[in-house]
């Protein structure tokens, strides 16, 4: 018997939300793999999205629109995940050829050298490291957003968020296509914008600072210049709650032990840029979300004193989350693949500190987040499928308190 009807109780519709990391985001189709395999092991025909509120950022913001334009068949959505993160290469992504890559490096080459002295000439400044081309007709080939509103329209999923952040006025924006009619949200530096989904938020969701370029998106009539989701995301689970969630999954891609304590040497070397751009990723993609997660914990042990009366006449409520999130360190997994990204890129990434003799505190950091290589990615949906596969129980119980 297939667990986890999402309609049997529509007041508590399970969200969940997929955060960034660049090609750690392929641990994410593994997981949800693992996760539908335990809920519907016979692949049952009358087996529902289990998912009534899917929310994204970055790379988790792609994953998250081809679950909720597939919603109609999930496992046929976790199919299609999980083959095109299993065949992607790094081209699929970003341009990865020498002449292109030495083009964008003597760009800002001349950019650093030459630009005090042509101040004027903007227009000819390059927007990113990297040109992220092929990743839009790989979205557009890829993603039927029709099939989205049809989704909604017909019950199989409630709501739709991905997030991204506006350059222009320094926002974090969630844009989001429901079925229901849901006021948008306005916080501290945070604004909800109901909207028609497409392959360009999807763009600007997962466009990492300074490594791909902004996308331009019409806002209320205006243009804005939007980048990363996972920027200046303070609460990775808000967008999930505000659409109605009472019970959230979250699917991280940040080992919660990645310290490496055990390298350490007495007199460091002083930090490669590799190093320095590990670390500031990792800050966007992954810190935010243990935070937000033992903010989420406090809320609930706090709402647990109250008593039933006084719960019922507050705005908040309490949220059950169940959280899975890496087994190993995926930056010292991706050292091991890193040999098999395109010599050009190689070469790039070996300029700037890492190449296959760098640890995981050197350069496995930064390379792990654009090793777009089906080895690499293979390896992610392996252990993010048994990462479920070992919570078994868990995840049975989460699911089935719905039912009930």
């Amino acid at each position: 018997m297939p667990i986890g009807q999402p309609d049997s109780l529509p007041g508590k519709a399970i969200g969940l939300v997929l955060t960034g990391g660049g090609a750690r985001a392929a641990y994410q189709a593994g997981v949800l793999a693992g996760l539908l395999d335990i809920l519907d092991p016979d692949r049952s025909p009358d087996f529902r999205n289990p998912f009534g509120i899917i929310c994204g950022s970055s790379a988790g913001a792609i994953n998250a629109a081809a679950l909720g334009c597939r919603a109609n068949d999930v496992h046929k959505a976790c199919d299609h995940l999980e083959a095109l993160w299993g065949g992607l290469h790094t081209g699929d992504v970003y341009h990865a050829d020498g002449p292109r890559l030495l083009y964008t490096g003597l760009r800002w080459l001349s950019l650093l050298l030459m630009g005090w002295a042509l101040p004027n000439r903007r227009n000819n400044q390059p927007r990113s490291l990297l040109d992220n081309s092929p990743l839009r007709h790989l979205l557009e080939s890829t993603l039927d957003f029709e099939r989205l509103q049809r989704n909604l329209d017909k019950g199989y999923l409630q709501s739709l968020a991905i997030t991204a952040t506006a350059y222009t006025t320094g926002e974090h924006l969630t844009f989001y296509q429901s079925t229901n009619t849901i006021e948008p949200w306005t916080r501290s530096l945070r604004q909800a914008i109901p909207c028609n989904l497409g392959v360009g938020h999807l763009l600007a969701s997962s466009s990492i600072p300074f490594i791909f370029p902004a996308e331009a998106l019409a806002i209320r009539g205006l243009t804005q210049w939007c980048g990363d989701g996972s920027m200046r995301q303070l609460a990775p689970m808000s967008p999930a709650i505000h659409l109605g969630s009472q019970k959230i999954c979250v699917i991280g891609t940040g080992h919660q032990d990645d310290i490496h304590l055990e390298e350490q040497e007495a007199k460091p070397r002083y930090p490669s840029l590799a190093q320095i751009g590990g670390h500031a990723l990792s800050n966007i993609f992954l810190d935010s979300l243990s935070m937000d997660v033992e903010r989420m914990q406090r809320i609930n042990d706090l709402l647990a004193l109250l008593p039933a009366n006084a719960l019922q006449s507050q705005s908040l409520r309490p949220v059950s989350t169940f959280v899975i999130t890496p087994s190993r360190s995926l930056d010292e997994l991706a050292i091991e693949h890193i040999d098999r990204m395109p010599r050009a890129a190689r070469t790039l990434f070996r300029v700037l500190g890492v190449s296959s003799s760098s640890g995981p505190t050197t350069g496995g950091a930064l390379i792990s987040y654009l090793l777009f290589e089906a080895s690499f990615t293979r390896e992610l949906l392996r252990l993010g499928r048994a990462d479920s596969m070992s919570r078994v129980e868990e995840v049975k119980a989460f699911f089935k308190e719905t039912q009930q």
